[in-house]
């Protein structure tokens, strides 16, 4: 029999691995470990959930029981993991010292806030980035029973996917972020303008080149302090200004980390035997991709070396597609920065095609009718990670 694995997390990267595995290994004894609930859902599914007033049970198409039945796995639920011997091969929880064979760490990355949210306002100042923030974020919405007005602080991918939801679903939006365009990271700045405006015909309030200072209760509201001395008012304030890997077990267990996560060559592999580390929390060759088919691709490919084939993880050219119907938006950043963008079409249907000094694509970003563009551009364009 292969010897028992144990991953830590269990979300897109913990259980995709956990599936990937089962598949390859039908008796192979899995642990997965996780701080939260344990269910099995779609995390790109908590952006689109407020429109269609989704409860958090109907985007989880199983719970941890199901999901421990389905794989044959034993799944512990609600655990903290508090400490990680590589030496010894055991986990610390609590009192407990859970010995380990083999070791994967899937612990995603978790929200950093730009600013400090005073205890007071824990039940109206929140970040999604997982179930049980969906859940406490629904709550907070219907407590009201009127339609919500939410600040945002972040223009990035789950900042405007969510200021998009969130009109959809009745509110009133407006975007705070110091950038001064929506998706700096996905969009050359003219593309960027283009759904700003779509964002402000459908309502929102954007709030560019600004820095939020501080938020303090106002009454029964919540008012942030901007860098121009002015202070908005809000009902609810959604912080999406991005994710930092969940890196402290490892660092503390003497892992090569840095700031993108923990350091792993193509293999998956981190710097201390029998353990591999994969999703949003492995900066896998210098590289980090918190996207959905990286993730996926590195669950396939571990899945493989686990099981006693060597398997090197590739990423092909794969286009990230940002959730905001207001404009549809497509981009795949290149991972170096151009030496140009080119920019064709009209209005906001346009192309931008990310170019190195000798002319050819390394990236490129589409919105209004261009996404349809996307897989001629990708055909043409280096993988992420060849």
């Amino acid at each position: 029999m292969s010897a028992p694995l144990t991953i830590i997390g269990s979300g897109m990267a913990g259980l995709g691995l956990a599936r990937q595995v089962r598949a390859r290994q039908p008796e192979r004894p899995v642990t997965l470990i996780t701080a939260d609930g344990g269910e099995d859902y779609s995390k790109p599914l908590l952006s689109t959930g407020f429109a269609k007033g989704l409860p958090p049970e109907r985007l989880a198409a199983r719970d941890a029981l199901a999901v421990a039945e389905q794989l044959g796995v034993v799944m512990r639920t609600h655990t903290r993991v508090e400490a990680i011997d590589p030496h010894a091969r055991t986990l610390a929880i609590g009192a407990e010292r859970l010995p380990w064979d083999e070791l994967v760490l899937a612990t995603g990355a978790v929200p950093e806030p730009p600013f400090a949210i005073p205890d007071a306002l824990a039940d109206r100042v929140h970040t999604v980035n997982d179930l049980d923030d969906y859940r406490a974020f629904q709550g907070a919405l219907a407590s009201l029973g009127k339609p919500a007005r939410v600040v945002v602080v972040g223009i990035g991918l789950v900042g405007c996917e969510f200021a998009n939801d969130l009109v959809a679903g009745g509110h009133r939006v407006e975007l705070v972020a110091p950038e001064p365009a929506p998706l700096p990271r996905l969009l050359p700045e003219p593309l960027g303008r283009g759904l700003g405006e779509a964002f402000a015909e459908a309502g929102m309030a954007l709030h560019t080149g600004r820095i939020v200072e501080g938020v303090a209760p106002a009454g029964s509201r919540v008012g942030l302090s901007l860098d121009d001395a002015t202070t908005l008012e809000a009902d609810l304030v959604l912080v999406a200004t991005g994710l930092r890997p969940r890196v402290a077990l490892a660092e503390a267990a003497g892992l090569s980390v840095g700031p993108a996560g923990i350091h792993t060559d193509r293999y998956l592999a981190t710097s201390a035997p029998g353990i591999h580390a994969l999703g949003d929390v492995a900066c896998v060759d210098g590289l980090n991709a918190m996207y959905v088919q990286p993730l996926q691709a590195g669950a396939k490919a571990l899945a493989g070396t686990l099981a006693g084939t060597p398997t090197e993880v590739r990423y092909g050219p794969w286009p990230v597609l940002v959730k905001t119907p207001l404009l549809p938006v497509v981009s795949l950043p290149p991972t170096a920065p151009p030496a140009r963008w080119r920019i064709e079409g009209e209005g906001r249907d346009l192309s931008a095609l990310a170019e190195d000094e000798d002319g050819r694509l390394i990236g490129f970003a589409l919105t209004g009718a261009c996404v349809r563009r996307k897989v001629e551009l990708a055909r043409a364009a280096p993988p992420l990670l060849g």
